[in-house]
């Protein structure tokens, strides 16, 4: 397939739904090799399906050993693209150290592991690029009841901002994209579980400048 990314190869992470799906379609149709993975197996099946140069593969980013392992396999790749999260709902109060230890080790620890897996074949190859999603809940803002996730995605910026700095003599960009709401099916099953998705879903919208979510693909474009 010919495109801006024709001959280019792609890790992504999280690509099962929502803003990794998006990105990994995206990808593929600008024409890259496309290596999508995911915990889950039932969300990547379709994958493959919509666009022939996205292979799938399942991978836990906790898992350090199997991060280690893909990478070994892939060598050399041009965009790493790191987008699982997990969002935890509270404030401090509501907040205990399984929280915070999940919090952190899916949001954040997954980026060290994958980073620090694919960098130095990146760099011996003559550089490329690492995407990282954070979001405006961060050292950007905050938003209500999002403690250890504003946490965690103002860490995501501050390792953002460290590798590019370290490595941008290698040839190596390293950027964050920033998202706000996302109507991803994550939020939508958050707020059905509360209970009462309409009321939720209203207090959510009354946050947004624009008036609406932002969809996966404006994110991913």
């Amino acid at each position: 397939m010919s495109g801006r990314l024709a001959g280019k190869t792609i890790f992504a992470t999280a690509s099962g739904q929502g803003i990794g799906r998006a990105a990994a379609l995206a990808f593929a149709n600008e024409g890259a090799r496309v290596i999508a993975t995911d915990v889950n197996p039932e969300t990547l099946a379709t994958l493959e399906d919509e666009n022939a140069d996205i292979q799938t593969r399942v991978l836990d980013v906790t898992d350090g050993a199997g991060i280690a392992k893909i990478a070994a396999e892939l060598g050399a790749v041009d965009v790493v693209f790191n987008c699982a999260g997990y969002v935890h709902n509270g404030t401090i109060l509501d907040c205990d150290e399984a929280d915070w230890a999940r919090s952190f080790d899916v949001n954040i620890k997954s980026m060290y592991r994958v980073i620090k897996a694919f960098l130095p074949a990146m760099i011996d190859a003559g550089g490329g690029g690492i995407v990282n999603i954070s979001s405006v809940a961060s050292s950007i803002t905050a938003a209500p009841n999002r403690f250890v996730y504003g946490a965690t995605k103002a860490a995501v910026i501050g390792l953002t901002k460290a590798i590019a700095v370290d490595f941008v003599g290698k040839n190596i960009r390293c950027n964050a994209v920033c998202p706000g709401t996302v109507d991803s099916p994550s939020i939508n099953e958050r707020m059905a579980a509360t209970g009462d998705y309409e009321g939720m879903r209203a207090k959510f919208l009354e946050r947004q400048p624009m008036g609406r979510f932002a969809s996966p693909e404006e994110v991913a474009s």
